[in-house]
């Protein structure tokens, strides 16, 4: 069992964790029609807006209630109200995210009293959903904030299904899908196809593989242009499983079973042979477990699914060289932090530090004795010696001073181009992860011995 320390330091002197507003705005663009709204003061949405610019370098539709130092002090309700018909008016929204920053809780702004008093002020807005969220950015990470909004999204009620709407389901069957924060627009991508591949209907929460994975529009848009659509969100109700991708989507998870009796099962990840198998089996359990007893079908996985194991079984076996023994140090998010050690584990690296932003009960599984809530200073300070060091960008500089390569992984990489379709789920996933870092290996030995790389 890991150690989860916390050292409650007064200073955090090289800051890795981004906050819970920039998570939620995060999970809030996974929905279609979507315009995040912020209620705070402009700075607080700027620097979400330029972060995720940078990130995905794409447009990224986010708003703010633009509080001031006045409208602080006496209250910001006119604020919320001006914001949200002033979107509808220019934007119409399918659905705004309501979120709260570090300004507007610790000034205590009652968000659902504020919502009543504008939707009865306004009864033109009964029609739009409207999903608020608290995440104060004073305390979590950018994994709470969006976890947060992931738990508004499901327990959010939109109404009945219209009979006038398109129809989404077909007769396959329908599973919901919950993804982590630590699932990319390309990861979500691999995961729909991967269930797709078995006769089944996913939906996607959120469903970033539609609306941040980099492609051009006909038109000019104001608003996220895809994503999970309200009629999904309307149908939730005819899943017959709730997959939950990451621990920190248990909770969600839940509610569904709470609100329609749908059960669920919780994958921590999906990197490493051992855990797409149990996955791509669990599938596959679930057309059978639908069948007539009298006509039994035995589970199978598509070939092509076959195809890629047996490849993945041959890139382990040609890059575990590289991968043996050698110590590696990760700053990451909980969930990331989870999968990422346990593939490297796997592969016979050490872990040798790892720092975390977050509490989560998945920290105490971690293939290491001790693990710290904490910064890159922290990291620097545990991981001299280390072969590979994997954080975000603002590793780049300890990494140099450590003279250890960097391999970039989480939230924010600004210096790296195609994040939005990288994929490192699923047996592809997992070999484009074992490429990557082996060939970082690879060329590192390379510079000590060169003979070793002929």
């Amino acid at each position: 069992m890991t150690t989860v320390l916390n050292p409650q330091k007064s200073l955090s002197v090289n800051p890795l964790k981004m906050s819970q507003p920039l998570g939620a705005a995060l999970a809030f663009l996974g929905l279609k029609g979507m315009m995040p709204l912020f209620h705070g003061a402009q700075g607080c949405t700027a620097f979400a807006k330029v972060v995720l610019v940078r990130h995905f370098r794409e447009s990224i539709p986010l708003s703010t209630t633009a509080m001031t130092e006045v409208s602080t002090i006496l209250g910001g309700e006119d604020h919320v109200e001006q914001a949200i018909l002033t979107i509808v008016d220019k934007y119409k929204p399918q659905v705004i995210g309501l979120l709260t920053t570090g300004l507007t809780e610790t000034r205590g702004d009652d968000m659902g009293r504020i919502l009543k008093i504008v939707r009865e002020k306004h009864p033109e807005l009964a029609s739009l959903p409207i999903i608020s969220v608290s995440t104060p950015d004073y305390k979590g990470s950018l994994q709470d904030g969006y976890t947060a909004a992931i738990e508004s999204i499901v327990a959010t009620d939109y109404g009945p299904f219209a009979s006038d709407e398109p129809p989404t389901v077909s007769m396959k069957p329908q599973v919901t899908v919950l993804c982590s924060s630590h699932l990319s627009p390309g990861d979500v991508e691999e995961l729909k196809s991967i269930v797709e591949a078995f006769g089944l209907t996913p939906v996607m929460i959120p469903d970033l593989s539609r609306s941040l994975d980099g492609h051009l529009e006909d038109n000019p848009h104001t608003v996220t242009t895809g994503g999970t659509t309200i009629t999904q969100l309307k149908q939730l109700n005819r899943s017959c499983l709730t997959l939950a991708i990451g621990e920190s989507m248990r909770k969600s998870a839940q509610i569904l079973e709470g609100r329609f009796g749908t059960k669920y099962e919780v994958f921590p990840r999906l990197a490493g042979l051992d855990a797409v198998d149990a996955f791509l089996w669990r599938l596959s359990q679930i057309l059978t477990s639908r069948c007539d007893h009298h006509f039994p079908l035995v589970p199978n996985i598509p070939a092509n699914l076959q195809r890629q194991r047996r490849q993945l079984q041959d890139v382990i076996l040609d890059t575990h060289f590289y991968f043996g023994g050698k110590k590696v140090s990760l700053a990451l998010e909980p969930d990331l932090l989870y999968q990422t050690a346990w593939l490297l584990t796997e592969m016979g690296a050490k872990i040798q530090a790892a720092v975390t932003t977050t509490k989560s009960p998945i920290l105490e599984s971690l293939p290491i004795d001790n693990v710290t809530i904490g910064d890159l200073a922290d990291l620097e300070d545990l991981a001299a010696g280390s072969d590979l060091i994997i954080t975000n960008s603002h590793g780049t500089a300890l990494s140099k001073r450590l003279q250890a390569p960097l391999y970039r992984m989480g939230y924010p990489i600004f210096d790296q181009l195609g994040l939005g379709q990288r994929c490192l789920v699923g047996y592809r996933g997992t070999m484009q992860f074992l490429f990557d870092v082996g060939n970082i290996l690879m060329e590192e030995e390379a510079k000590h011995s060169p003979a070793t790389l002929h």
